[in-house]
């Protein structure tokens, strides 16, 4: 057999094998074991087969029209042609399964006992926390899945995936360490404020109107308030969502090695955690008017004192923490751009989320287990964070609730999809019994 000959037969074989292993890759509803209550949301689910079922369907597509080639004018080609245009499609059925075990990590947790049925009740709180008093959560999707570390992350919804295609779904990575408790709130309304302020177009005009103030003044604090802009909204959407339950879930997150806690951020979008938990406490002080939060502040200041830092730094830090009152100022009245130019703090509702509307919510509730499973999620979180603040409910007592509540609204969930129609696009098949102001557009 000549050179060519080989060459096109090598390549030919690979192309076939390449089919072959394709179609070993099942939808996840064929080859995941999970109970009904695991599953992701129905909406979800569907977004994220239609998504790899379509590039699978194109890969094969191109194979089998690489193969027709190969078997018609490609005979006549060169063996380097043959093999660069073979190399390409290659290329491309890796995407297709760097797609496919992005989503893997995310469903195959499902299956775990227990966990997976959480991570419903996440998906749900999630979904419930996206949702502002502009709008509903339209037709974006966000489900949740647990990591080793103490950091969160969210893979946006419509962001670019490897192949350049764009993210059906928001895919949020929680922290396993923290389940089961409030701080687990903290972390996931963190992210979703991601997807929301990007859905608002809020970080490009907020760091527009910030830049301003750092006009003759370079290096200080306006510079670095810049940079931390889209950390800062994100920390804002959570205190706002779920109170005090953000701040107390952040300083957990960031009570570090003291060298860590007062580390110059560099380029890091995340602020120096001595600040940011000064911040989120001025930010949730501004929308909750409480002496909670002074003492926690006072609490942070005392566990990570600013003596014995070296003075340049540390009159840095006391340069920043000077203007965190008229940051907060900023953030609260800015324009919204896709929100009729009302002001971000009014988006949130604010007059649920107070400390002694959330206490009283607590004592009205008691022990009832059906009425809070009949409450928004986030509400629930905040109430419970509330409480435990307070010194109402233990550690404990927090997390038994927790796991039953997000028992119960993954069975609900479930329940629902089974006796309710296909979800019309752009909306929640979940619903629930809340006194929270009327979403609307």
């Amino acid at each position: 057999m000549d050179t060519k000959t080989l060459s096109t037969s090598l390549i030919e074989s690979e192309a076939t094998g390449l089919l072959t292993r394709l179609d070993q890759v099942k939808p996840f509803v064929m080859h995941e074991t999970m109970v009904l209550a695991a599953a992701l949301p129905r909406d979800a689910q569907l977004l994220i087969e239609r998504f790899l079922h379509s590039g699978r369907n194109d890969l094969r597509r191109q194979l089998a029209s690489f193969l027709d080639w190969l078997h018609d004018e490609g005979q006549f080609a060169t063996a380097a042609e043959q093999q660069h245009r073979f190399v390409l499609i290659r290329l491309q059925f890796n995407v297709v399964l760097a797609q496919f075990d992005l989503f893997t990590e995310v469903v195959t947790q499902r299956s775990e006992h227990s966990t997976g049925v959480w991570l419903s009740g996440l998906d749900i709180l999630a979904q419930d926390a996206l949702r502002v008093e502009t709008s509903d959560d339209g037709d974006t999707r966000l489900v949740v899945y647990l990591a080793r570390g103490a950091g969160a992350a969210i893979r946006r919804a419509k962001t670019r995936l490897p192949g350049g295609k764009p993210n059906p779904v928001g895919i949020i990575r929680l922290p396993r360490e923290r389940m089961i408790g409030s701080g687990i709130a903290s972390s996931l309304v963190h992210e979703v404020g991601h997807q929301g302020a990007a859905q608002l177009e809020l970080v490009p005009s907020l760091r527009a109107e910030i830049e301003r103030h750092t006009t003759g003044n370079p290096g200080g604090a306006w510079e670095a308030f810049s940079q931390w802009v889209s950390e800062m909204v994100a920390d804002l959407w959570s205190v706002a969502t779920v109170g005090i339950t953000s701040t107390i879930g952040l300083l957990a997150v960031v009570s570090l090695p003291r060298y860590f806690v007062f580390r110059p951020s560099g380029t890091d979008p995340h602020p120096m955690p001595y600040l940011r938990v000064l911040i989120s406490a001025a930010m949730g002080n501004a929308l909750y008017p409480h002496p909670q939060w002074q003492e926690l502040t006072r609490v942070w200041k005392a566990m990570y004192p600013l003596a014995g830092l070296p003075a340049e730094h540390a009159a840095w830090i006391r340069n920043c923490e000077a203007r965190i009152g008229d940051l907060v100022e900023l953030l609260l009245t800015h324009p919204v751009p896709l929100a009729d130019g009302r002001e971000l703090g009014s988006i949130f509702p604010l007059g649920e989320r107070q400390p002694g509307q959330l206490l009283r919510l607590h004592q009205a509730w008691g022990d009832d287990f059906g009425v809070m499973a009949r409450q928004r999620p986030a509400l629930v979180f905040a109430v419970l964070g509330q409480a435990k603040a307070a010194g109402r409910i233990t550690a404990a007592d927090e997390s038994s609730r927790l796991s039953s509540l997000l028992t119960a609204w993954a069975v609900r969930g479930s329940l629902d999809v089974l006796g309710s129609p296909a979800p019309v696009r752009g909306h929640s098949p979940h619903t629930f019994t809340t006194t929270a102001p009327t979403i609307r557009r």
